[in-house]
C-alpha cells in the first residue's frame, strides 16, 4: 500500500503565467491612467451591530483618485455626520458604532465613487444590514401525549434572524439528542418521529437556534414528550371501567408510510445555478420507512450527487439548468410505499461570458470594449460613462455603443475614460469597470535585467518579458546575446511576453534576450536559464505490518540536482510528526521505536528544494492481539443447552479468525477454567451444550493472528438441574496384581460429569465361560476394587457402572480381564543350536504349554556365554549375554559370537510376572576364523643393507596360526612405491633381519598373520637403512665454508675490474672482445649428483636422499 506523488514545477509555473497575463494588462502606476477599483465590500453586507462598520472602497489611478459615497442613491455627506469618517488615502468608510452610534441608523445602499482626471470608476451597490438574533417568543407548551407506534412532530419556530440561524435539539444536560432512520431533524429545524418508541419519552427537548454573526444561542422551552405504551394503556382502561364495559385498546399495528414532509403528492422548488439544490422527504410509518431518491427521465448527477440525514435529504452542489427536472423520493416499509414529486427549475442570476477588460489605446489607434453575460431570465445589458450613463453622458466622436459592445475609432487623449457595465435580471446584477486609456509611450520592459531562471529538466521553462508600451510592442526572442530569432514548434510565444520552452533539456541552458519594440522605440532585456536534475526518491518508504511495542523503520533515500540543497520532511497522516522522543529522524529513514496503537496511519517522506518537490507514502499497520470481548449475555436457557452471545473487543488491524469458548463449575471446580467449545471469529453468539448438576460460568477469549486476547469477564452464573449420570466410567480394566486377586480400576468421572450429588460406582465381576452369576459391589467414588481369591490367571467379565442420588448411568459395556500371574512353571525343551560361521549361531527350542505360563507370555529369553577360547585353553571371567525373543517365537540368532570358542545357552520363558525355569545348558563350539592384526610391528638396528623385524602374536588368533606374511617395499623422494617383496615366516617366530637392503633407503612392511581360514588384518609400518659413511662425509654443504665464500668474492671482483677496463677502452674508441670463461671442470668430491630421475638403483637413489643443495 505504498502512493507516490509528485508536485510539479509546471503547475507553479502555470498559475505564475496566468498572473503575468493579468499584469501585463496593468498600466505601470508612473503613468497617467483612470482609477481602477482594487477592494470593495460585498454586495450583501451583513454586519454585527455590536462592532464599528467597515465599509470598504480601495482605488489605484495616477494622478491618485478621489473619493465620494452616495447612501440609498443620494450623495453621502461624511463630513456632517460626526460618527463616519474616510480613512486618508483610500474610500473606506469607519462608522463608529462603539461610541454610541447605532447600526439600525445607518443600515441602507451605499456606493463609492473614485475619480482623477482620466475618469471615475464605481463600486457594486452594498446593502449594509446589521445581524439579528431576536429573542423566542414565549409560548405555553402543551405536553405531548403519543402513542406508541404514532408519528410525531415537534415544531422549532425559530425567531427569524439575520443571518438565519443554524437549529439542533439536545437536552438538559446539553448533549445532542440522538438522531436516527427513525428520528431525524429537517430542514426547517423541526424534529420528526416516523413512530415513536417508549424510550421517546422525555421531558427535555430542547430546540436551539445559533446566531453565528452574533455568536449567541437562543434556547427555546422545553418540550415535554409522554409515550403510552399498550400494555400500560389497557391497565389504565381496566382500572377506570366496570368488567360490564368493552374496554381495550388497540395493539401497536404496523402502518403504511405517510409523507410528514412535503404534503401532497407534488411541489416546486426554485434554486439558481450555482448553489446548492436540498431535497427533502421525510415520512411515518411502521416499520420505519427507508427513502429512495430517482431523476424522472435521468440520472442523478455523479461526483455532485450527496444523500444526508439517513438519505431522507437529496443534496446536489453546484446545479446548472441542466439539473432542472422532477425528482422523486419513494418512502417504502414492508407495508407498502408512497411518493412525492418534486419539480425543479434552475434559475440563474447574470453570469459573465466576457467581462469588458482595460484598454489601453495610442492616439489614432482603434479597439473595442465588450460585455457578455448569461443568465435565467436572460440579463439586460446597459453602459455608464465614468458612472454616468452612457445616453446622457458628454458625447466622444470616437466611441459608438452596440449592445453589449462599445467600438473606438481614432481615439485621442480625451477618449480616456471609465466604462462601466451592467448585466441584470431579477435574482441579480453584475457590474464591472473598465478604462480607456489613451497613450503614446515608448517600449519598457518590466522584468529585471539579468533574471535568473532555474528549472527541472523535462518540465516547462516559462521566461518573462513583461513589458508595456503605446502602441502594444512586438516582442522577439534570441537565444543568446547576437543569437538568431528564435521560431519553431519547441518555443511557445504568450502574448504577454513570455516565452515558454514546454520541455526543457540541458542544451536549452544559456542566455535568453527579449526585444520590445513599437513606433516610439526598442528596448532589450537578458535573461538566463539553468536546467537542474530532477529530485527523485530512489528508495520509497514501504508498507510496514508491525506488532504493537515492535520497532519499524521507513527508507527514504534520495537523488537530487548537486547544486540544490534538499530539506526531507516527514509528515503522519499530512501533519507534522507527534512530538514524541520515540520518533527518530536519520538522514535518510525514520524509526519508529516501541510502537503504540496510535503510530498507525500514513507516514509521508517529502523531499523540497526551490525547484520541485517529490514525495513518498506509505501505510504502518500497527497490529496487536485482540480485545476482550465483552458484554456477554445468557438467553435461551434449557435443561441441556443455553445460548451465549458476546460482543466482540477491538481486533487492533488483525481480524478475530475464532472465539475460544471456556467454562468454570463453580460447584466442583471454582477457579478452574475448562475449554468448552470454539466458533469462527464471525460469529458472536454460540448455542453450548450443557451437563446436569453443574454451575456454569461463561467467559470468551477472541483470537487472531497475532495471538489471543485477555479471557473476558465471566457472565452469570447458571446451575443446572441434577439427573442421573449419562456416561460410565472410561478406560475400565481388569488386572491382578497378585496370583489370587483381580484389580478393577477405572477412570473416575469428573465432578460435572457426575449429573448430580451422592456419585457411586457398581462394580461386577464374572469368571469368564463358566456359568457364573454377576458378583457386584457399590463403591465410594474411588478409581479401583480388588477382588480377592481368584484362581491363578483365569479371564474375568468385568464392567463400572456410575449412578448417584438420582439413579444409574445406561448399562456399561464388559471388558474382559485377567486375574493374577504367576511364574511359569516349565522350561522350553528340545533346545538345539547350529552354528552358522565363526560369529553367528542359530538356536530353537519348543514352546512350552500354554497352560504352565499361568500369565500373559511376553516371550523366550536366551542366555548365552563364552567358556573359554579354544586357542589360548584359557578361563576367563564369564560375562552371560541375554537375547529377548518376544510372543511365541521358538529361534532365534545368536550375533557376535568369538571365533574358536566354546559357548553355553539355556533357554527360559518369560510373562508379564517374570522369566520360568532355564533349560538344560546346551553347549556348543565356534570354528575358527581369521586373526586379528598382529599385536605389534617393530623395526630395529638400521644398518647399510638390513633392518631388524620384531612382532607379537595376535591379541585375537582366532584359531591356530600356521605363519606369518611380510612384504615391503621401497618408496623414493616422490613416495613413488618400488617393487613389492612377499616372505612366508613361520608361526613361531616372533623375530626378522632383513639383508641385502639398498643402503640410505625408505621401505614400507606390511605385516599379517593367517590360520586355516585364510588371512587377518595387516600392520604397517616405514623404516629407513642408513648412507654410506664416506659419501657422508663428501656430502658437505659447500654454501657454508669460508674458502668458498673467499672464491666467490675474488670472482666477483675481477668481474668489475674486467668491466670497469672495458668500460675505459671503449670510451678511448677501442675495442677488445672479453671472453667469459666458465669453470666447468670442478673437483668432482664436491658435485652433486646429476642422476635424479627417481630410480631405485642403490648409487642412485642414494645420492638423491641424501644430497645438500649448494
Amino acid at each position: 500500500m505504498m502512493k507516490k506523488m509528485s508536485i510539479s514545477t509546471s503547475k507553479t509555473s502555470l498559475v505564475l503565467f496566468l498572473c503575468q497575463i493579468i499584469s501585463a494588462l496593468d498600466v505601470p502606476l508612473d503613468l497617467s491612467q483612470p482609477p481602477t477599483i482594487t477592494q470593495q465590500s460585498p454586495k450583501d453586507y451583513i454586519v454585527d451591530p455590536r462592532e464599528n462598520i467597515v465599509i470598504q472602497c480601495e482605488a489605484k489611478g495616477k494622478p491618485p483618485p478621489s473619493f465620494s459615497w452616495t447612501r440609498n442613491g443620494t450623495h453621502f455627506d461624511i463630513d456632517k455626520d460626526a460618527q463616519v469618517t474616510m480613512k486618508p488615502n483610500s474610500g473606506t468608510l469607519v462608522i463608529n458604532i462603539m461610541n454610541g452610534g447605532k447600526a439600525e441608523a445607518y443600515e441602507g445602499v451605499y456606493q463609492c465613487t473614485a475619480r482623477n482626471e482620466r475618469g471615475a470608476a464605481i463600486s457594486n451597490n452594498i446593502v449594509v444590514r446589521p445581524s439579528r438574533s431576536p429573542l423566542w417568543t414565549k409560548e405555553k407548551l402543551e405536553p405531548n401525549h403519543v402513542r406508541e407506534g404514532d408519528s410525531l412532530v415537534l415544531h422549532c419556530r425559530p425567531p427569524v434572524g439575520l443571518p438565519p440561524p443554524i437549529i439542533f435539539w439536545m437536552d438538559n444536560a446539553f448533549q445532542r439528542l440522538p438522531q436516527s432512520e427513525r428520528v431525524s431533524q429537517g430542514l426547517n429545524g423541526d424534529l420528526y418521529f416516523s413512530n415513536v418508541q417508549p424510550e421517546d419519552t422525555r421531558e427535555d427537548y430542547i430546540c436551539y437556534a445559533r446566531f453565528n454573526h452574533t455568536q449567541t444561542i437562543q434556547q427555546k422551552q422545553p418540550i415535554s414528550v409522554k409515550v403510552f405504551s399498550m400494555d400500560s394503556l389497557n391497565d389504565t382502561i381496566a382500572a377506570n371501567l366496570s368488567d360490564t364495559d368493552i374496554f381495550g385498546a388497540k395493539p401497536v399495528t404496523e402502518r403504511q408510510p405517510v409523507l410528514l414532509t412535503p404534503t401532497g403528492s407534488t411541489s416546486t422548488k426554485v434554486e439558481l445555478r450555482g448553489n446548492v439544490l436540498l431535497l427533502e422527504c421525510i415520512a411515518a410509518g411502521l416499520p420505519t420507512p427507508v427513502i429512495r431518491w430517482i431523476k424522472e427521465g435521468g440520472e442523478l448527477p455523479a461526483n455532485r450527487t450527496f444523500f444526508e440525514n439517513f438519505k431522507k435529504t437529496l443534496k446536489i452542489i453546484d446545479v446548472s439548468e441542466a439539473d432542472s427536472g422532477n425528482y422523486k423520493c419513494i418512502a417504502r416499509n414492508a407495508l407498502g410505499s408512497v411518493h412525492h414529486v418534486i419539480s425543479v427549475t434552475v434559475k440563474a442570476a447574470p453570469y459573465w461570458i466576457t467581462a469588458p477588460r482595460n484598454l489601453v489605446l495610442s492616439p489614432g489607434e482603434d479597439g473595442t470594449l465588450i460585455c457578455r453575460a448569461n443568465g435565467n431570465p436572460k440579463p439586460s445589458i446597459s453602459w455608464l460613462a465614468n458612472g454616468v450613463p452612457i445616453a446622457i453622458a458628454p458625447e466622444d466622436p470616437s466611441r459608438k455603443v452596440d449592445g453589449d459592445t462599445i467600438i473606438f475609432s481614432h481615439v485621442q487623449e480625451r477618449s480616456s475614460a471609465v466604462y462601466q457595465c451592467n448585466a441584470s435580471n431579477e435574482y441579480g446584477y453584475l457590474l464591472a469597470n473598465a478604462f480607456v486609456n489613451v497613450l503614446a509611450e515608448p517600449p519598457r520592459i518590466l522584468t529585471p535585467a539579468n533574471k535568473l531562471y532555474q528549472v527541472i529538466a523535462d518540465s516547462p521553462a516559462l521566461l518573462d518579458c513583461a513589458y508595456f508600451g503605446s502602441p502594444k510592442p512586438e516582442i522577439e526572442w534570441f537565444k543568446g546575446v547576437k543569437g538568431s530569432i528564435l521560431r519553431g514548434n519547441e518555443y511557445v510565444f504568450h502574448d504577454n511576453g513570455t516565452l515558454e520552452i514546454p520541455v526543457a533539456q540541458k542544451n536549452n541552458a544559456g542566455t535568453y534576450t527579449c526585444v520590445a519594440r513599437n513606433k516610439l522605440g526598442k528596448i532589450q532585456n537578458e535573461v538566463q536559464l539553468e536546467i537542474k536534475d530532477p529530485t527523485m526518491i530512489i528508495k520509497q518508504p514501504e508498507y510496514k505490518v508491525i506488532q504493537r511495542y515492535g520497532q519499524v523503520s521507513f527508507e527514504c533515500i534520495i537523488k537530487h540536482d548537486s547544486t540544490l540543497l534538499p530539506t526531507v520532511t516527514w509528515l503522519k497522516d499530512n501533519d507534522e510528526l507527534p512530538d514524541d522522543e520515540r520518533f527518530l529522524v536519520g538522514k535518510d529513514n525514520l524509526t519508529i521505536m516501541n510502537v503504540t496503537d496510535k503510530d498507525d496511519g500514513t507516514y509521508t517522506c517529502i523531499v523540497n528544494t526551490t525547484l520541485d518537490s517529490v514525495s513518498a507514502s506509505a501505510v504502518l499497520t500497527v497490529v496487536a492481539r485482540p480485545n476482550p470481548p465483552f458484554d456477554l449475555e445468557l438467553t435461551g436457557q434449557l435443561e441441556r443447552s443455553i445460548d451465549l452471545s458476546w460482543l466482540p473487543g477491538d481486533e487492533n488491524n488483525s481480524p478475530i479468525t475464532s472465539f475460544v469458548i471456556e467454562f468454570e463449575d463453580a460447584l466442583h471446580e471454582p477457579g478452574v477454567w475448562r475449554y468448552q467449545t470454539e466458533v469462527p471469529g464471525s460469529q458472536t453468539t454460540a448455542q453450548l451444550k450443557l451437563s446436569p448438576y453443574v454451575n456454569y460460568s461463561f467467559r470468551v477469549i477472541a483470537v487472531n493472528r497475532i495471538g489471543r486476547s485477555q479471557p473476558s469477564e465471566p457472565s452469570e452464573q447458571y446451575l443446572t438441574k441434577s439427573a442421573s449420570p449419562d456416561e460410565n466410567p472410561a478406560n475400565v480394566q481388569g488386572i491382578g496384581s497378585e496370583p489370587d486377586n483381580l484389580v478393577i480400576t477405572w477412570e473416575p468421572l469428573k465432578g460435572f460429569q457426575s449429573n448430580g450429588p451422592g456419585l457411586q460406582y457398581k462394580v461386577s465381576w464374572r469368571q469368564k465361560d463358566v456359568d457364573d452369576e454377576w458378583t457386584s459391589v457399590i463403591v465410594a467414588n474411588v478409581s479401583k476394587y480388588i477382588v480377592s481369591g481368584t484362581p491363578t490367571f483365569v479371564p474375568y467379565e468385568v464392567k463400572v457402572q456410575a449412578l448417584n442420588d438420582l439413579g444409574y448411568a445406561p448399562e456399561p459395556s464388559e471388558v474382559i480381564g485377567h486375574s493374577g500371574e504367576d511364574l511359569p512353571m516349565v522350561a522350553p525343551g528340545n533346545v538345539q543350536v547350529h552354528v552358522i560361521n565363526s560369529t553367528l549361531a542359530k538356536v530353537h527350542w519348543d514352546p512350552v504349554p500354554l497352560k504352565s505360563v499361568r500369565g500373559h507370555l511376553q516371550g523366550y529369553k536366551v542366555y548365552y556365554w563364552k567358556v573359554q577360547s579354544l586357542s589360548r585353553r584359557s578361563r576367563r571371567h564369564v560375562e552371560k549375554k541375554i537375547l529377548t525373543f518376544r510372543g511365541n517365537k521358538t529361534f532365534g540368532m545368536l550375533p557376535g559370537l568369538e571365533p574358536y570358542s566354546s559357548y553355553k545357552l539355556n533357554v527360559r520363558v518369560v510373562n508379564g510376572k517374570g522369566e520360568g525355569p532355564a533349560s538344560p545348558d546346551k553347549v556348543f563350539k565356534t570354528p575358527e576364523g581369521v586373526p586379528s592384526s598382529p599385536s605389534f610391528l617393530k623395526i630395529t638396528n638400521p644398518t647399510l643393507d638390513s633392518l631388524t623385524l620384531e612382532w607379537g602374536s595376535p591379541t585375537h588368533p582366532n584359531g591356530v596360526l600356521t605363519s606369518y606374511t611380510l612384504k615391503f617395499q621401497p618408496i623414493n623422494n616422490t613416495h613413488e612405491l618400488g617393487p613389492l617383496v612377499e616372505i612366508r615366516i613361520p608361526a613361531n617366530e616372533s623375530s626378522l633381519i632383513l639383508k641385502n637392503l639398498n643402503y640410505s633407503t625408505r621401505y614400507k612392511f606390511y605385516f599379517n598373520a593367517q590360520t586355516s581360514v585364510g588371512s587377518g588384518s595387516q600392520i604397517t609400518e616405514e623404516a629407513v637403512t642408513i648412507m654410506d659413511e664416506a659419501m657422508a662425509s663428501r656430502q658437505v654443504d659447500i654454501a657454508t665454508q669460508g674458502w668458498f665464500i673467499g672464491l666467490m668474492c675474488a670472482v666477483a671482483l675481477l668481474i668489475l675490474i674486467l668491466l670497469i677496463v672495458c668500460f675505459i677502452r671503449r670510451n678511448k674508441g677501442g675495442k677488445y672482445p672479453v671472453k667469459e670463461k666458465e669453470d666447468a671442470h670442478a673437483d668432482p668430491e664436491i658435485q652433486p649428483m646429476k642422476e635424479d630421475d627417481g630410480t631405485f638403483g642403490e648409487y642412485r637413489l642414494f645420492s638423491f636422499v641424501s644430497s645438500a643443495p649448494i
